[in-house]
């Protein structure tokens, strides 16, 4: 078989974007979804393998600036519409597209690649550690209660249009403000706010159309929600299900009443959130976590393209200074030991001829670089060992984040 990679071309992406319908499964996506996909897709950052006139293989990369330990954005490729044809399995074009694009990534002078798996077994043989879970919860609204801090009724909601350009602009701009807070967060480009208010009829499967609530305090705008409402009725009466597609705030206040609000929809009885962060502190608000019904999945996996830039670029929550020996088959250039030290106010990485104090491969390392996967835990797994004892403790403490990094949607 003779196929080539090449960059993706504007007049090949109904062509390229067929091509990966159809290896999820092959329903086609709704006009207005594809048509902002196209929008956004960056071409230069996108490759197809063609076995003649056809597409047998798809890869991008949205350029993104992630949220580390510390508050930095720094730069990542978000890897995306990864697929292979069926026919062309077990041919290596994975491989030669995961090999192709991590070089142009290092090219780019981007430290780091991230991605969400549609399986998680795929991208480990390349370097992608999952870094990151998410929390879906399934709230009971008719026995679950919430409470809210003492002021908080200065806060005051209002319905607005989701995809009015002013409303728009209002919460991407309390977006923008929270990205900093939270690891694994992403600072979006233009056209990427419109994503949140994609809302094709043919998906809304009995649902409302997409609503929005403003949360204001002295006019400002310092939070917003977004949700379906799902009328059911039973025998016995209503029982309307929300589902949330998003909620940030500024404040604890704004945060408390949007969830109080969203509890409180008449007719409804269900809350429903699938995205949410590990240690979201709507779990600290209600009567019974237990009626939540919280459970977690793997959500971002991190690859370090280049780990003495990408472990340099965020801080670390204790004082550290350890040599790391790193294995990585796939990107040589990392192999071999690395010296770390920094702490709360920044780090530096640099190449060292030491003696060892931990040895990972740089899954491990991709795993617990945003906080959230600690390297005990890791060792535990056999996936860290320790060299020198007492560096694993300490190392592993440094490593951590106060607050649970999270993706809050895909790409």
């Amino acid at each position: 078989m003779t196929t080539d990679v090449r960059v993706l071309r504007p007049e090949q992406w109904d062509h390229w974007y067929g091509k990966l319908v159809v290896a999820f499964g092959g329903v086609p996506k709704a006009p207005e979804g594809q048509e902002l996909w196209r929008e956004l897709t960056e071409f230069d950052r996108s490759i197809g393998v063609w076995d003649g006139d056809t597409c047998v293989g798809t890869a991008g990369a949205f350029g993104f600036g992630l949220t580390v330990p510390g508050g930095a954005p720094v730069r990542a490729a978000g890897v995306t519409m990864v697929s292979v044809a069926a026919t062309h399995r077990r041919r290596g074009i994975l491989t030669s597209m995961m090999r192709r694009q991590l070089d142009d990534v290092r090219s780019w002078g981007e430290p780091l690649a991230v991605l969400t798996a549609s399986e998680p077994a795929i991208y480990g043989r390349f370097g992608y550690g999952p870094a990151t879970c998410q929390a879906a919860m399934e709230i009971d609204t008719a026995r679950v209660r919430i409470a809210v801090p003492e002021g908080a009724d200065e806060v005051r909601l209002r319905f607005a249009e989701p995809a009015d350009k002013a409303v728009l602009e209002a919460c991407e701009a309390v977006y923008a403000r929270v990205v900093a807070d939270r690891p694994g967060m992403l600072v979006r480009q233009p056209g990427w706010e419109r994503l949140a208010v994609l809302d094709p009829e043919s998906g809304r499967e009995g649902s409302s159309p997409l609503q929005c609530v403003l949360a204001e305090r002295g006019g400002e705008v310092v939070g917003y929600v977004r949700f379906f409402n799902t009328p059911v009725w039973e025998a016995d009466g209503p029982a309307g299900r929300i589902a949330l597609r998003d909620l940030e705030a500024l404040d604890p206040d704004a945060y408390a009443v949007l969830w109080r609000f969203l509890f409180d929809i008449d007719l409804t009885s269900t809350v429903t959130a699938y995205n949410r962060p590990v240690d979201d502190a709507v779990q600290y608000l209600v009567s019974d976590v237990r009626r939540c019904d919280v459970r977690l999945k793997d959500s971002l996996f991190v690859r370090l393209v280049e780990v003495g830039a990408a472990l340099a670029a965020r801080t670390y929550q204790a004082p550290v200074d350890v040599v790391l020996e790193v294995e990585d088959t796939f990107c040589p250039w990392n192999a071999g030991r690395w010296r770390l030290s920094g702490d709360g106010t920044g780090a530096a990485c640099e190449r060292t001829e030491d003696v060892a104090d931990l040895a990972l491969s740089v899954r491990e390392l991709g795993a617990a670089y945003l906080g959230g996967v600690t390297l005990a835990s890791l060792a535990r797994a056999g996936r860290v060992r320790e060299l020198r004892p007492g560096a694993l403790g300490r190392a592993s403490v440094a490593f951590g984040s106060a607050v649970a990094p999270w993706l809050p949607h895909g790409f």
